[in-house]
Order: C-alpha cells, then sequence, then structure tokens
C-alpha cells in the first residue's frame, strides 16, 4: 500500500525502473504501469504535491468548471486556466474557417523547432482572445463536447431523460450514507466520440463511515508528471467540498490507476522532481459565504502553508 506524496514518488520510480515502452496516441511515447494504488488521509494535510509546485488556483477554477456542467473552455480562460487549450485549438485549426499558417501536429512541432513555436504561439493568442470577446466563435470552437461536467450533471438517458449525478450522490451521501451507490460515471460510451478527450479519471465512489466521507477515484490513464497532481488535489478538493456540504468530516481521498505513464519527454523533469526532498502538505480553509457546492466560487477556498519546491515546465501530449 502506497500512502502520501511518498507513494507518488515511489510511483514514478517503478514506472521508471520498470514501465513498459509503449507508443501511444500522441505519438510521444511513454513508459507504461498498469493497476497501481495511491492513498491520501485527508486529515493530516491537504495534497498538493511539494516536490513541485502545483497551481492551486487552476485546480480550483477546473474543478468549479467541471461542478458546473459547463464545456467550454471561455470560463477557464476568464479564470486565467489554460490547461484545455490545446484540445480546443486543435478544433480550430483543422477546421475550414481556420487560415493561419499549417498546425499540423503542433504539440511536437513547437517542442521542436524554435520559429514553429513563435508561430504557433501566435495563433493561439489569436484563438484565447477570439474565445474571449467572440461569442459565437467561442461557442462553435471552444466548447468541448460531452467531457466530464456534462457527465456529471447532464448524463442523458435512453429515455432522453436528464441525470443530474452530482446532485443525486450529494443526497445519497447526506439521507442514506450507508449506500454502496455513492457513484459518479463520467465515462459515458455513446458520448465518447462527441468529446475532445474521453475522460482519463473516468468513475468515483464515495464512502461513509464514522462521520468522515472517503473518495475512491478510478483513472484509466494517468499523466503522472502533469495529470496526476491535478488530480490528486482536485479530487481531494472535491472530498472537501461534498464532505462540508454533508456535515462531515473528511477521511480518505483513494486513487486507482490503470495505465500509469510517464511520457518520454517527461522524463528528465521526473528525475529532477525525485532529488527533492518531501515537506508538509498544507491546509485547505473553506469560508461559509456559499449555500452550495454549486455556489462555491474561487475566493472561498484558500491553502495556507503552502511552501513547495518550483514548479517543473514540460509539454503536455494532446
Amino acid at each position: 500500500m502506497m500512502i502520501g506524496e511518498q507513494a507518488y514518488l515511489d510511483l514514478c520510480k517503478v514506472v521508471l525502473d520498470t514501465g513498459n515502452k509503449k507508443e501511444d496516441r500522441t505519438n510521444t511515447g511513454t513508459y507504461s504501469v498498469f493497476g497501481q494504488q495511491l492513498r491520501f488521509d485527508l486529515s493530516n494535510g491537504f495534497p498538493l504535491l511539494t516536490t513541485k509546485k502545483v497551481p492551486f488556483r487552476l485546480v480550483v477554477s477546473e474543478l468549479l468548471w467541471f461542478i458546473k456542467g459547463d464545456t467550454n473552455i471561455r470560463y477557464l480562460l476568464q479564470h486565467n486556466n489554460n490547461i484545455w487549450n490545446e484540445w480546443a485549438f486543435k478544433k480550430w485549426v483543422e477546421s475550414r474557417d481556420y487560415n493561419g499558417p499549417d498546425m499540423t501536429d503542433f504539440g511536437n512541432r513547437a517542442q521542436q523547432d524554435e520559429t514553429f513555436n513563435h508561430k504557433y504561439q501566435d495563433q493561439m493568442r489569436v484563438f484565447k482572445e477570439s474565445i474571449l470577446q467572440d461569442e459565437k466563435f467561442a461557442q462553435k470552437f471552444g466548447d468541448l463536447g460531452s467531457v466530464y461536467g456534462k457527465q456529471w450533471r447532464e448524463w442523458k438517458s435512453s429515455k432522453n431523460e436528464t441525470i443530474d449525478q452530482l446532485k443525486e450522490v450529494i443526497h445519497s451521501i447526506r439521507y442514506n450514507p450507508n449506500s454502496r451507490r455513492h457513484i459518479v460515471s463520467a465515462w459515458n460510451p455513446e458520448d465518447v466520440p462527441n468529446m475532445a478527450l474521453p475522460p482519463c479519471h473516468t468513475l468515483f465512489q464515495f464512502y461513509v463511515a464514522d462521520g468522515k466521507l472517503s473518495c475512491q477515484l478510478y483513472q484509466r490513464s494517468a499523466d503522472i508528471f502533469l495529470g496526476v497532481p491535478f488530480n490528486i488535489a482536485s479530487y481531494a478538493l472535491l472530498t472537501h467540498l461534498i464532505a462540508h456540504e454533508c456535515d462531515l468530516e473528511v477521511g480518505e481521498f483513494i486513487l486507482t490507476l490503470g495505465d500509469a505513464h510517464i511520457y518520454a519527454n517527461h522524463v528528465e523533469q521526473v528525475k529532477t522532481q525525485l532529488n527533492r526532498e518531501i515537506r508538509d502538505f498544507p491546509t485547505l480553509r473553506i469560508t461559509d459565504d456559499y449555500k452550495s457546492i454549486f455556489d462555491v466560487e474561487i475566493s472561498d477556498l484558500e491553502i495556507e502553508g503552502y511552501n513547495p519546491h518550483p514548479a517543473i515546465k514540460a509539454p503536455i501530449a494532446v
């Protein structure tokens, strides 16, 4: 059993030392293992990794975006959050409306060619400004399809009924805490073709015992260096918010991983992180200024005592 930040670092070592070398959808290449689990006791601090800085405000704005049921990056850009830009940008540069320089395979080319990288950055600026300033453009190119927020809040049934999974699971936790059905699924096979990126964190389940709320997430695909630190913090935050909503304390966050991988172009960054000492986790403060989880604003959440090592940059695979 792997526990806390040391568990995360141990997983990195396992993948580097024993991972299978595999090709992948992005043509980047990965080192991969299958079937791992990390556990975090949320009463021992908020699990924001300390061996590199994880931007808490980006974690918050992305989670609130999911909670609102939003699927358009306009909300994220309004909060200076760029973590979903590349998928929407890809939709634009592959469309008939795009008339700029060739952006084929822009992710890999931008890493390898400085001249191309400048062109990419220029086109990305144009794209972001258009999303923020042009509502019709945002509706056409900013929407990512039926991704997480849509499935959490507006799952469409075969009878064309709408299921608000998040609202229902909160009601279930509050009024039937011993249920074994506190589950939210983002993996909707019918909608997968309509998503810019099929959900990596596919299903989560809550568990109530001794007045504490715990959460387990199953993640089919785990980008260990860039994605997993965000996922840990995001679902720990979700657990805190729902516990707060249901007058419960927090228990554990458990992360169960399917394909856990390190991208080939992240190896040196991971080695840098492994050479750093772990520091104490920070503390999460939640105000009482909101009525429900669906009214939470970024200003209602604050991290105290966060003293991480510096951030480590790495390219995202699209």
